[in-house]
Parts: C-alpha cells; structure tokens; sequence
C-alpha cells in the first residue's frame, strides 16, 4: 500500500491524492511526502492514520525509511500525531505548541462513550462560541456514530480537525477502516455498486438497520443527509468514500439560492467510481463559522426537509398498486 502527501490536498482537490493512492498489497505500508511544503485536509491524514492501524492488525508494517526526509512540513505531521499512528519516530524534534483553538490532533475513537467524552473534552478546546460549536458537535456526533453502528470497523473511528483563520472555517474528518457503505446498505437496500450505496446512504431516510422509509425511532437514516446538508448552507465541500466510488459536494456560489435536495445528485457534485478500493468509509467537511442564523433555526429547516420528503415517500409507496 502506498500514500502519497503532495503539496495540496484539500477536498477542492482531493481526487488527485486520492488517484494516486495504492490500496494493494497489504503487506506492507509506504508512506512519502512532497519534499518541499505540504498542506493537507484532516481528513487525508486520518485515512493515513486508518491504514496504519488496520494492516498492522493484520501483521504488516510500515517502510521506515521513508521517513529520513527533509520535508518542510515534518513538524506539522509530527505535531498532529501522525507519526504516532504510524508507529514511527521521526528524526526531528518538535516541541509541542498549544493546539487550543486551531487543530485537533488524530484521535481514535472505539465506542460511543469514547465519542461522548471526546466530543465534550475537545469542542471547548476550540473557544467557539455554542453558536459556532453546535454545528461542529453534531457533524461529529452523528457521522461518528455511523461508524459504531454501521461500520463493524475494528479499529474504530479516527478523527482530526484543523481550524483555518484565513477563511475562518474548520475542516473535519472522520475514516473508519470496516465493511464499507454498500455492504452495510445491502443490508436493507439493493445497491449494485459503491456508488449507487453511497447516492443511497446520502438519501434522509435511508439507513442499512431497516426497509422502513425514513428508518426507526433509534436510526432514521439522516445523519450524512443532515451532515452534507450543512456544508451546502455554508456553501462548502463535503465527501464520502468508499470502496471505489466517491461523491464530493461543489461549493454553491454566493449568487445562488440554497436549495436542499433529497436526491443528492442535483446538488452540484463530482462523482467518481474509479477510484483505488478503499475498505471502509471516509468523510470530510469543512464548516464555516460565519454562520448568519443559530444552529437550531438550520437544523429545524434540515429536518422539516427530511420529513417532508419521506411523508411524501411513503405516500408514493402506498398510492402503488398492490398485485395479488
């Protein structure tokens, strides 16, 4: 397996980082970077951090002599912990500067209550105000808890957040290393491929634990629809995937009205299914902060979205004819 840090990899750009991405071989893991300056997403370094922890359960190893770099942004990757997933010492030194308020460095997450305690230690690292926080808890919150409830990922969640002043936004990840959206889809849902799971996954109302329209009291299919629907309000990025297909939400213009969709592929979006398999589900967002309504207004307008259209749903599969 091999990754590859160039010197950009937002999820503006993602797909070139992710196309030159060798998920074979599990055997062993060669990691290398751009030898003059990198600046990467959360999320890449979770997927990073993912495939060191799982192949290593599987007894494989990381080539260490990738490390002996002079890479500029060594102590960055040093500072946000990749290394120590890695399982590697580099040769530099950095001393730890306070991460409060501008990143979260990798962290691994088992179980709901690790969630829970994490997600209450880390948000007030941050010094957002509850407005500005509310929108990052939940996005947290809830595609975290996909992975323990979805996932069967053996190595958890892993999670990383960076906050950038420039554009006052905050950049989140989330990787998990498990059966992956179609498999856990299938469970309830026909998909016949990665990317038709993931066009379901992205549906509100849609969850593998049920063929219910609009899933259950403790599941109702609307965490990624909900999560994807924030960053189009802010008029961000969103991304998911897994096996070999992707979905990416476009930024929506300043000059365009929002409008949400329950089918996500009328939102501006790149799609991709060819892409190196990749075992398990990746999910990257950035969120602005310069937020123009509270969290609680949005999330009633993302709900009433959901529920109007799962009303009208089940109202379509009722009105069918039933053939005896």
């Amino acid at each position: 397996m091999e990754i590859f840090f160039p010197n950009s990899a937002f999820l503006g750009n993602i797909e070139s980082f992710l196309s030159r991405l060798n998920t074979e071989n599990k055997s062993i893991l060669n990691v290398s970077f751009n030898q003059k300056w990198v600046s990467v997403h959360p999320v890449v370094l979770c997927m990073a951090a993912a495939i060191s922890l799982a192949i290593r359960q599987g007894g494989a190893h990381v080539d260490t002599s990738v490390f002996k770099t002079t890479a500029k942004s060594l102590p960055y990757f040093i500072r946000m912990k990749l290394f120590d997933f890695l399982r590697v010492k580099p040769e530099s030194y950095v001393s730890e500067h306070e991460s409060t308020g501008r990143f979260i460095p990798l962290s691994q997450i088992n179980n709901a209550s690790e969630l829970t305690k994490f997600i209450a230690d880390v948000i007030p690292l941050l010094h957002l105000s509850p407005q500005e926080a509310e929108p990052i808890r939940y996005v947290l919150s809830e595609v975290t808890r996909n992975v323990f409830e979805h996932s069967n990922s053996s190595i958890g969640a892993i999670v990383c957040a960076q906050y950038f002043k420039k554009s006052n936004k905050i950049s989140l990840g989330v990787v998990d290393y498990g059966m992956g959206i179609k498999k856990s889809i299938n469970t309830s849902h026909p998909a016949n491929s990665d990317l038709e799971a993931i066009k379901l996954a992205l549906y509100p109302g849609v969850t593998g634990t049920t063929t219910r329209i609009g899933g259950t009291e403790f599941n109702a299919g609307a965490g990624l629809f909900f999560t994807k629907s924030i960053a189009k309000v802010n008029r961000n990025f969103f991304m998911i995937y897994s096996g070999n297909a992707m979905y990416k939400l476009k930024k929506t213009p300043a000059r365009k009205e929002i409008v949400l969709y329950s089918d996500s592929t009328k939102d501006p979006c790149f799609l991709k299914d060819d892409l190196p398999y990749w075992q398990g589900t990746v999910v990257g967002i950035d969120i602005s902060l310069d937020i123009n309504e509270p969290f609680s207004v949005l999330l009633s307008k993302l709900r009433k979205a959901y529920s109007l259209d799962v009303k009208k749903r089940r109202k379509e599969k009722y009105k069918k004819a039933i053939f005896i």
